[in-house]
């Protein structure tokens, strides 16, 4: 069933899914636009909005059923340590996420898609609506979610310039993320040359998301798959996926649009920058020598302050203290514990080595060896 689009139905689809089955559910569904009449651009040309009959609903009530129906069935499907995106516009949103909440999601952020191209308010009526929410939930408030903390660094382009970037400056991944509206060559045209639908996401948006919130191998599913990105996301960044959708133009188009997509190897893909660390620990590396027993730990100011016993400790005024405690009472701060790996300098020659240093040259070593039987 994986790696597919599944013309039908997205409820009933996902009501013949088994439970607990998906890791990742990104949906981009009905914003129930309510458009009326003809919106005409200042120079007087139609503007082509999103007025399809599958965002058509007769009252509230109804789009409320039809909201509450597909998230239950979002709910049942999604895994235990699962996440859902659900992305809409001021008219949806509110609804949904009052929704989400009844049904007992459980809200980690909400996110703003801060729009680069806005389409502009024609009337000069009200502020140009340029942006739209998303919001990030899990099953429960003890959901173990994906979250790829450090590929998010990699990833932010919205509060850290390219020139920062490129001179290694990483900052957390804030929610208010700044992509273009889909738009020229990435928008997909069908055989007149007319755009196939009315909202297609960038693709850019949806690489993010699958990027910091699932692994490689992991389910993606979009219940409203119009276009195909998130399947494009999933596919190229070594994730499955299940697409479903009713329309059987956008299935055609999208069956076209994801065979043409082939996986990407990258740091990114594969969150190499959230892997963990091989775990070293003192006594290793001093019966690895790479540490040596007696000799003096120094702040980087040049201070001496301890020397080190065989068990991993400190010597210091006539006690033995853990290095992380000592590294607090060194620096006379409030915290009782610091990572001393961050703080203590051994001498190599004249110079002064952090210790952090010496333990990711022994990391690689270490590493080398116990990869070395899996080489035959």
């Amino acid at each position: 069933m994986n790696n597919r689009i599944i013309q039908g139905d997205s409820i009933e689809v996902m009501n013949n899914m088994e439970a607990e089955s998906v890791d990742l559910i990104f949906a981009d569904p009905p914003y129930w636009m309510r458009v009326e009449g003809t919106l005409t651009r200042v120079e007087g040309t139609d503007f082509d909005g999103c007025d399809d009959d599958w965002d058509q609903f007769d009252t509230l009530d109804a789009y409320e059923t039809f909201t509450r129906d597909w998230l239950k069935a979002c709910y049942r499907i999604l895994k235990p340590n699962g996440s859902i995106w659900v992305i809409g516009g001021m008219q949806c949103i509110y609804t949904i996420g009052g929704i989400m909440q009844k049904i007992g999601y459980w809200m980690i952020n909400d996110v703003i898609w801060h729009k680069k191209n806005p389409t502009p308010n024609f009337m000069g009526t009200r502020l140009n609506n340029s942006h739209e929410t998303l919001i990030w939930a899990t099953k429960s408030k003890k959901s173990k979610f994906t979250f790829n903390y450090k590929t998010a660094k990699e990833l932010n382009f919205d509060t850290v310039t390219e020139k920062e970037h490129n001179n290694g400056i990483r900052k957390q991944m804030g929610s208010v993320w700044r992509f273009a509206v889909c738009s020229g060559l990435e928008r997909l045209k069908d055989i007149n040359g007319n755009k196939l639908h009315n909202t297609q996401k960038p693709q850019e948006l949806l690489e993010r998301i699958v990027a910091i919130s699932s692994n490689r191998g992991d389910l993606v599913l979009d219940p409203f798959g119009g276009t195909m990105t998130t399947g494009a996301a999933a596919k190229k960044m070594g994730r499955d996926y299940i697409m479903i959708e009713k329309d059987p133009q956008y299935c055609e188009y999208g069956e076209l649009r994801l065979a043409e997509v082939t996986y990407e190897e990258s740091p990114i893909a594969n969150a190499v920058f959230d892997e963990k660390p091989i775990k070293v620990t003192v006594p290793e590396m001093i019966e690895a020598e790479v540490l040596i027993e007696g000799e003096t730990f120094f702040l980087k100011n040049g201070e001496a302050i301890a020397t080190l016993c065989d068990d991993g400790k400190l010597f210091y005024k006539n006690e033995k203290i853990d290095m992380h405690t000592l590294a607090a009472i060194a620096r006379k701060v409030k915290a009782k514990r610091l990572n001393g790996f961050d703080y203590w300098y051994v001498k190599r020659g004249e110079k002064l080595i952090s210790i952090a240093h010496i333990r990711e040259d022994f990391r690689i070593t270490k590493g080398q060896v116990w990869l070395q039987p899996n080489m035959f």
